[in-house]
């Protein structure tokens, strides 16, 4: 029984640890595996920063474009219009219009008949005092021959003087006659001249408002109107602070709006008021007719008023929006600022800028588009020509 008690407790003692080393290999090996994960995840991948790194400032091409000389060009709006703008009526009795004798467009000399109104009852008239002319003459001749014939026999005692007094004073009334007569029909004569209408001056048919079978009063007013001298002008608009540089002689060039014609032109007068709400002047500029003017239209001006000194940019640092041109400056502190300016001229050189820059800026040389006020950049310097 001993033996046997001892036999089973040797059984019990030994076979947990045989058990035990049953699994203590698997367990090494899941325990290396766990470790070559670890160290995976700790070495493999990169560590996060502590702190997310800064936003990084755009660098920025910059131009300084200091000032250069440049032709002075000013521009303005208007309208085309005569120089002198004549309106034609009828300047007699008026009446009914038998023929209209010249179209708009046209080019007339002074006096003469764009218009005729009917003269038939004028026509008549002058035929009577015809008549009446005709037959006081023959008085006057009658009258003069009798005193004639009185005056031979006077000396002969047969005629009395006061008989010749009576003949003469006979005479000189039926030569009174005469005159009176005349006067008269060189009156109707003026009368049916008047009924035509003529130009007063030498000039273009702008307008013509009379047709044939029309009946017009007298001193009906606007049946043509007529620029004299066939000299146009157009009359343009010009800032108060721009007048001042202006002066007559100056050339320009009008282009009218949806032509791409220019027309050369000079200032031949500037108007001595300045509109008190639109703070503009007129400068008027007269034009040669040509077929691409229109009296009325609307059209586009350029003013060579000499030469400034002025900054030039790339056409690229200009941007536009609908408050009018601008461009972007970096101050000092890196940030950028909108600026608006004026252009002047443009020419192979760039675009003057006539107000809103002295020339020492900072100015965003092509990248606008892509920034807004306020932002900070890095400004990189660059010469104008880049």
């Amino acid at each position: 029984m001993t033996g046997m008690n001892m036999h089973m407790r040797i059984d019990e003692t030994t076979a947990p640890a045989a058990t035990r080393r049953r699994w203590l290999v698997p367990a090494i090996v899941a325990g290396v595996v766990l470790l070559a994960i670890a160290a995976w995840l700790g070495f493999g991948r990169k560590k996060p920063d502590a702190a997310p790194a800064a936003a990084t400032v755009p660098t920025v091409t910059v131009v300084v474009p200091g000032t250069t000389s440049v032709a002075a060009n000013i521009t303005a709006t208007g309208s085309i219009a005569a120089r002198r703008d004549a309106a034609v009526g009828v300047n007699g009795e008026g009446g009914l219009v038998t023929a209209v004798l010249v179209d708009a467009g046209q080019s007339v000399g002074k006096g003469q008949v764009l218009a005729r109104i009917d003269a038939s009852v004028q026509v008549q008239q002058v035929a009577q005092m015809d008549a009446a002319i005709r037959s006081a003459k023959a008085d006057a001749a009658l009258a003069q021959s009798n005193l004639d014939r009185a005056a031979k026999l006077v000396d002969k005692g047969f005629i009395s003087k006061a008989d010749i007094d009576t003949k003469t004073a006979t005479r000189d009334g039926m030569n009174a006659k005469v005159r009176l007569a005349e006067a008269q029909q060189a009156e109707m004569r003026a009368r049916m001249a008047r009924l035509d209408v003529r130009a007063p001056a030498a000039g273009l048919v702008l307008m013509r408002n009379v047709e044939t079978g029309q009946i017009v009063g007298a001193g009906a007013n606007n049946l043509f109107r007529i620029a004299e001298g066939g000299t146009l002008e157009m009359r343009a608009l010009v800032a108060e602070q721009d007048m001042a540089a202006l002066k007559v002689g100056m050339p320009a060039t009008v282009r009218p709006v949806g032509s791409t014609t220019d027309y050369p032109g000079r200032i031949w007068l500037l108007d001595p008021v300045i509109d008190l709400n639109s703070r503009q002047g007129v400068a008027r500029i007269a034009l040669a007719y040509a077929p691409g003017l229109r009296v009325g239209a609307f059209a586009n001006a350029t003013i060579a008023a000499g030469a400034a000194t002025r900054p030039v940019l790339p056409q690229s640092a200009v941007m536009v929006d609908d408050a009018g041109s601008f461009v972007y400056v970096v101050g000092a502190d890196g940030k950028v600022v909108r600026r608006n300016v004026k252009v002047g001229s443009v020419s192979e050189k760039g675009m003057s800028i006539a107000s809103g820059l002295t020339g020492t800026e900072k100015v965003v040389l092509s990248s606008g588009a892509f920034l807004s006020p306020g932002e900070t950049i890095h400004p990189v310097v660059a010469t104008a020509g880049a």
